[in-house]
């Protein structure tokens, strides 16, 4: 895990935000420090990680946030303009001033494998308010 931190520390895609002392060590939280991160090649074990952090930040939301995974049956024509119009949704949002909370949003659009022959598209959208 540190070698890890310490890649995307230098890589400048992580800072250590906050430093205490506990009883046998130090403990470090790290935070992200671009506004967008895009995987362009998901792997599993990256994937759980970003889900899990997500899941942290769900937990610790001071109010009620939304989480949907729906399925979606969609040609391939039909997922690939979703995933235009979400990518677009989430560049173009506007942010308030300094300030103002922030919100967490992951998008991520997928074709699922279901057990038998038949694919289908899914869609999981998490966007924290």
């Amino acid at each position: 895990m540190a070698q890890h931190l310490k890649v995307l520390r230098e890589a400048g895609m992580g800072h250590n935000a906050k430093t205490r002392q506990v009883c046998r060590g130090t403990e470090q939280d790290y935070q992200r420090t671009a506004r967008q991160m895009v995987v362009a090649e998901p792997q599993v074990a990256g994937t759980a990680a970003m889900l899990a952090a997500v899941a942290q930040e769900l937990d610790r939301s001071p109010v009620e946030t939304h989480l949907t995974l729906r399925h979606l049956r969609l040609s391939p024509a039909k997922g690939g303009e979703l995933g235009e119009a979400l990518a677009q949704l989430v560049d173009e949002a506007e942010e308030d001033a300094e300030g103002h909370p922030v919100h967490g949003v992951l998008v991520a659009l997928y074709q699922q494998i279901l057990p038998t022959s038949t694919t289908s598209s899914a869609l999981f959208v998490r966007a924290c308010w």
